[in-house]
């Protein structure tokens, strides 16, 4: 899989569960579930993303791109990138129905967008095991679908979200997340229970860490919530080190130097799960110079969190221009000296 969408993934998922922990709850628009839908608009639905899977497991590129909204021009890397996703026979796990064509009067589950520009909908009964939350930063005025697909094949296990929008007859792409569902073996739960070993054990970075892999294997799309995914979030945020860089870059001192560290995340990497680790760089053109800081961060990481050596694989640093080009290196935690 991708590693860049990947992580895109993941990092919308977080900043989401961020927001959502420190803004208050805002109305929101109208959601029904696959069973409170009408027949004819399920079976469509249902319809288009089976004919899109299809074409996505053919390599369809073309087809589509031909089927997709007009902004969202990335499908053919995200199916090209991820194209072991589509390799099994898909099952329906579950279906939504947005509608946010108008504001509403009112309701328990209905209301206007926020002045930020967030949309939110709430499917099912507020306080219910069962409901399910869907938080879009901004979302223009039309009718939406959210259908989740849980997919096995030979070559692992896999969610693929689609979002469609509405066009007259026509259900087009608004978005797709096809995704890993197993890390080596291990689900999201297993992530979970690993992390709350290493909470038990003290060792916090690794906890938070290991909870957010969990989180990201088992949320199909950082715009979705559930009681479950709301529960961990709670569980795990009383133990959320302060030293990350969270809410903005944190200075790391390595080799006589200072590098304001931007993010720290996990990420699978082959049978392994390893640590990203995205620092400031004022220029990264010259390779030599880029690899030597990585190398220097890598370890300096690790000697700042010498715990990490329990829970990863490897470090992954990464040089980040601020033209946004950056310059990446692996090193597996056996050589980190």
């Amino acid at each position: 899989m991708n590693q860049h969408n990947h992580r895109f993934f993941f990092l919308l998922s977080v900043v989401l569960l961020l927001t959502l922990a420190t803004t208050p709850r805002m109305a929101a628009q109208t959601c029904s579930s696959g069973n409170e839908m009408e027949t004819p608009t399920r079976s469509a639905i249902e319809n288009a993303v089976n004919q899109y899977f299809q074409m996505a497991r053919q390599s369809n590129v073309a087809g589509l791109q031909n089927a997709s909204t007009p902004d969202f021009t990335d499908i053919g890397n995200l199916v090209t990138e991820n194209k072991d996703a589509f390799s099994g026979t898909p099952t329906l796990q579950s279906l939504y129905l947005l509608d946010n064509t108008e504001q509403s009067s009112g309701g328990a589950f209905t209301g206007a967008p926020s002045p930020s520009g967030r949309t939110e909908f709430y499917c099912g009964i507020f306080n219910s095991p069962d409901r399910v939350g869907f938080v879009f930063p901004s979302l223009p005025k039309g009718d939406y679908s959210v259908v989740l697909q849980d997919v096995k094949s030979d070559k692992g296990t896999y969610s693929v979200a689609w979002i469609l929008r509405q066009f007259g007859n026509q259900w087009k792409i608004a978005g797709l997340i096809p995704k890993n569902t197993e890390v080596s073996g291990h689900d999201g739960n297993w992530f979970i229970q690993q992390a709350r070993a290493y909470k038990g054990k003290g060792q916090l970075h690794n906890a938070w860490f290991y909870y957010l892999m969990g989180d990201q294997l088992l949320r199909p799309l950082g715009a979705m919530s559930t009681p479950q995914l709301d529960k961990f979030y709670d569980e795990f945020q009383s133990i959320r080190p302060a030293d990350l860089p969270t809410n903005g870059p944190v200075p790391l001192a390595a080799a006589g130097k200072t590098y304001n560290v931007t993010t720290m995340f996990p990420t699978p990497v082959g049978n392994d799960v390893d640590l990203v680790v995205k620092y400031q760089s004022s220029d990264v053109s010259d390779v030599s110079k880029a690899y030597q800081d990585n190398m220097s961060v890598i370890k300096a990481i690790v000697n700042k969190y010498p715990e990490l050596r329990d829970a990863f694989g490897g470090i992954v640093a990464r040089a980040v221009a601020p033209s946004g080009q950056d310059y990446g290196t692996l090193l597996a935690m056996k050589d980190v000296k």
